[in-house]
């Protein structure tokens, strides 16, 4: 059991000014692995494609589906243990798992091995979140949480960058082989040192005095106490709704840019993505500080700065995968990331206000429950299977001289396997099919600005502590 699970309610940030920091930092670093291990296969995913010769369905399966449903299925009995157990050992034992799993992606023979140990990496990473957020909540004040969480949020982004800025050189020098190797190896030597210098706090210590207090609460327990919280749900639909086009668009960016613009697998991850992550980070981070700074005016901020800056983020990202100019492209998806990754703290600090303090490792896991699961395990394969269906039209469009399953494979395969129009038949069906499915796509990040306004509805309603 944990032993330092007393609720002691004391309104106070716990541990010095400078060792809060350093755990947040280090929870933000093991995030950032979790991310750089997630989104890899992402950045060489035209590479992996072509080896194997998948169509754009089955890397949305390896991708998505086959890493989403492991990391949601476990996701919720590990949040379970978070709430009873030292969540600092969880967080240790997961950052291992998973990256010894990254680092076996690299020697997968076969695309059904390079998936199991995908679900290998999804298990492990199911472990991070849920009580990593708990361990935050316990360490700031609701008046600083937003800032805390909107910082750890940054992993997501912060490791994107880091993904894209190693995994597409080292890929493009050696294979993607070597990117999973030197990627992987390193979370195993962080997650020690997050089990030996990492502390345990005493559970509710900074929610104020006179926060309501409930004994370990059972999964139905918890279910009940949130299904009264209409907002969490909202900010479910929410969340889930953004990331069904962030990662269904996000694992195939590479590929597109590949296709449309014939840049190398180095050039996207470096000129592309690195500044797309970049952007990103900053609009989660400013996104945290706005709504710290504004909320006593404003006490939705958390709600109202995301959904409005999902709903302008859209035309920035038609723009950006619509035009043939690269520069102008990037500028252009440069503001659209600078908007919609606003909501990456606001989900984590509106699931945390809505929840009591012994459910909010398992408030956590529901979220991320249903937004990796519909998210990450549905949003790859949507734009994958959404592609293929368009590359055929564009096939059938031109008289259905090619079929589709021969356009399978590296431009030198098909090269040695067909003449020189129908290759370029190919190249271009495959470069205008997923351009088309990621235009239909990035549509919906409407709808989930939509619903984060929605929350403002019943946002002051459900909180458990206000902030101010």
């Amino acid at each position: 059991m944990d032993g330092a699970s007393t609720l002691t309610n004391t309104g106070q940030a716990y541990g010095t000014r400078g060792y809060r920091n350093f755990v947040l930092i280090s929870l933000t670093l093991v995030y950032t692995l979790n991310f750089i291990d997630r989104v890899l296969i992402g950045v060489v995913a035209q590479p992996i494609i072509e080896e194997f010769r998948l169509q754009d369905w089955q890397f949305g399966l390896l991708s998505g589906f086959g890493f989403a449903l492991m990391y949601t299925l476990m996701g919720i009995p590990i949040a379970r243990w978070a709430e009873r157990y030292n969540r600092v050992r969880i967080i240790a034992g997961s950052v291992i798992l998973w990256s010894a799993m990254t680092a076996l992606c690299g020697i997968a023979g076969s695309f059904l091995a390079l998936l199991a140990f995908r679900i290998g990496v999804g298990i492990g990473e199911a472990g991070c979140t849920p009580p990593a957020n708990s361990l935050i909540a316990d360490y700031f004040p609701a008046q600083n949480r937003a800032r805390a969480l909107a910082t750890y949020a940054m992993g997501i982004t912060l490791g994107s960058v880091l993904a894209n800025a190693f995994g597409g050189p080292i890929a493009q020098m050696f294979s993607w082989r070597e990117a999973f190797l030197v990627l992987g190896i390193p979370g195993i030597l962080v997650g020690l040192v997050v089990l030996f210098t990492v502390k345990e706090p005493p559970r509710g210590y900074s929610d104020l005095p006179g926060t309501t207090q409930v004994d370990r609460l059972g999964l139905r327990e918890t279910l009940a106490e949130l299904s009264a919280k209409p907002t969490f749900w909202m900010n479910i639909a929410g969340a889930t709704a953004v990331a069904f086009v962030g990662y269904g668009v996000g694992n195939f960016s590479a590929p597109f840019f590949q296709r449309t613009h014939g840049m190398n697998v180095a050039e996207v991850a470096t000129q592309i993505s690195v500044p797309l992550g970049l952007a990103a980070s900053l609009g989660a981070f400013s996104a945290g500080y706005l709504t710290d700074r504004i909320s006593h005016r404003h006490p939705n901020a958390v709600a109202l700065i995301p959904g409005w800056s999902l709903i302008l983020s859209v035309p920035f990202y038609w723009m950006g995968f619509s035009v043939d100019s690269i520069p102008l492209a990037l500028a252009s998806l440069l503001v659209g990331n600078l908007l919609h990754y606003s909501y990456l703290g606001a989900q984590y600090t509106i699931c945390q206000g809505v929840a009591s303090t012994r459910s909010r490792a398992t408030a956590v896991a529901i979220m991320l429950f249903v937004a990796n699961l519909i998210g990450y395990g549905m949003g790859p394969l949507f734009v994958g299977f959404l592609s293929d269906a368009l590359m055929v039209s564009q096939l059938e469009q031109a008289a259905g001289s090619v079929m589709a399953a021969a356009c399978d494979g590296s431009a030198s395969d098909l090269a040695a396997r067909l003449g020189a129009d129908q290759v370029t038949l190919c190249l271009q069906a495959r470069a205008a099919g997923l351009q088309q499915a990621i235009l239909a796509a990035v549509t919906l990040y409407a709808l989930g600005g939509l619903l984060y306004l929605l929350c403002c509805k019943t946002l002051q309603h459900d909180l458990v502590a206000k902030a101010h």
